[in-house]
């Protein structure tokens, strides 16, 4: 037995350093939709986190240590992100989180982070309550309000005069940008012929298009995400409904093109990035991106990578990992030069930053132009 037990010592060593090893660095918790309805999202923000940790540990990491990421997939549902959230402060003791893109979930996370002192960074939450929350609570993406606003004068400098919104009722993203948009269309002399709604996993949208088509609108607005827009699009295509469609950034996945097919061909959403970008910061990301996962980056990526490095870069202006100094040092950020642009942060934590359009065309997402606050 004695000699059983000094064979095994030796091994139980391995085990315990190994297990340390794991434990060493800086605990830094990501929560996102890894899997589920809108699992794109989350699998591409977390490659772009993954992206720039890579290139900040490599670099030495932050005061001398490695970041070390612990993530979470709430798997797309609603209450998953406040038990993921609850385990990555309590149990994990990570120091900041990085989450959601999903306006609705970083809305279920930003007051547990607030109420725990843990910054937060949404890097693609667009609706503006999230902010709100609390001085935690930060993003690198724009707000619904300008997104809306952007949409709606590109819509008129399209010539539409008349425009029907298709809003998704249960969430709080598409309620924001379709309330930004009619007001914002309406301000630039347009017309908002008609209004329907649908709930989020709905699959037929007959009895909507059918009176969005005898609306007659020179324009669609759909602040949809892509799990129904191309859904919609084809069936509107199917009715005869021809006029351009028009989205925000929840657009933003392959799953629009694949499912949608030539439906999709010629509409415009507006996005936090494009790939296409010759900025050589841009290029340089895109280039990196393309290494690593071999396909090029979208904006959720964009704006992940950004999340972590806006992060490090606040650590290291702090000089400290404690969370409540590393929340001072975030609210000051002014001109971090992110690749989705040059990111300064408001009074409620929220970037001024550009939106670009961008076009289906050829089965790809085409740039057509920059559009600034």
């Amino acid at each position: 037995m004695i000699r059983r037990i000094s064979l095994l010592l030796p091994f139980l060593f391995v085990v315990s350093s190994c297990s340390k090893k794991q434990e060493t660095g800086i605990p830094v918790g990501q929560f996102g939709s890894l899997t589920g309805a809108q699992a794109t999202f989350g699998q591409s923000t977390d490659n772009g986190v993954r992206l720039a940790l890579d290139e900040v540990n490599a670099a030495g990491g932050v005061l001398g240590q490695p970041l070390r990421l612990i993530t979470k997939d709430n798997q797309s549902k609603p209450g998953e992100t406040s038990t993921a959230v609850r385990e990555l402060i309590t149990r994990n003791k990570v120091v900041a989180l990085i989450g959601e893109v999903a306006s609705g979930r970083s809305l279920e996370a930003a007051p547990i982070a607030q109420r725990s002192g843990i910054p937060m960074i949404t890097p693609a939450s667009t609706n503006e309550k999230v902010t709100e929350t609390g001085d935690h609570i930060f993003r690198v993406c724009f707000i619904d309000p300008f997104q809306g606003t952007v949409c709606a004068k590109f819509a008129r400098k399209l010539g539409a005069k008349k425009a029907a919104v298709l809003t998704d009722v249960s969430k709080d993203y598409s309620l924001g940008l379709a309330k930004s948009f009619k007001e914002e269309f309406v301000k630039e002399g347009g017309v908002i012929a008609g209004q329907q709604s649908y709930s989020g996993g709905d699959k037929d949208f007959s009895a909507q298009l059918t009176a969005v088509k005898a609306d007659n609108p020179d324009v669609i607005f759909l602040p949809a995400y892509y799990t129904e827009a191309p859904l919609i699009i084809r069936q509107a295509r199917q009715l005869g409904i021809t006029v351009p469609f028009i989205g925000g950034d929840g657009w933003d996945s392959p799953e629009l093109v694949s499912v949608g097919g030539p439906a999709v061909e010629g509409c415009y959403f507006s996005n936090h990035f494009s790939n296409q970008s010759t900025d050589p910061k841009v290029v340089e990301f895109v280039k990196a991106y393309r290494a690593k996962y071999n396909t090029d980056p979208d904006a959720m990526v964009a704006l992940g990578y950004d999340s972590l490095k806006l992060l490090a870069d606040a650590m290291k202006r702090s000089g400290t990992t404690d969370p409540a100094k590393v929340t001072a040092t975030l609210a000051e950020t002014k001109d971090f030069d992110g690749v989705t642009g040059k990111i300064t942060l408001d009074a409620h934590r929220n970037p001024n930053k550009p939106a670009v359009i961008l076009q289906v065309k050829n089965g790809k997402f085409a740039y057509v132009e920059t559009i600034a606050p």
